[in-house]
């Protein structure tokens, strides 16, 4: 079972795709979601988020803040800013 996640910021598409994992930091702590995660609705602190893609690459980028949601396996991350890291995959 995989996630559906996408990764916005506030001037274009950063990443979509499938995923194993993702984890961010929100602004009550660091969260990791799996497939099956229950809804949740947070906001997005300034840090790293990590995406584990599925039979693919996946990313790791710095946001500086915005919203997280998941709800029926599908992850949305929407970011006031992102800068991916050196060397993670971009779709």
């Amino acid at each position: 079972m995989a996630l559906q996640v996408e990764l916005v910021a506030a001037d274009r598409s950063v990443w979509s795709g499938e995923a194993t994992l993702v984890r961010a930091r929100t602004a009550e702590g660091d969260i990791g979601i799996m497939a099956g995660h229950e809804p949740i609705l947070a906001i997005l602190a300034p840090g790293e988020v990590a995406i584990q893609g599925s039979g693919s690459a996946g990313l790791t980028a710095t946001v500086t803040g915005g919203f997280f949601s998941v709800d029926h396996d599908k992850v949305t991350i929407v970011a006031e800013q992102v800068e991916v890291a050196a060397g993670s995959g971009t779709r």
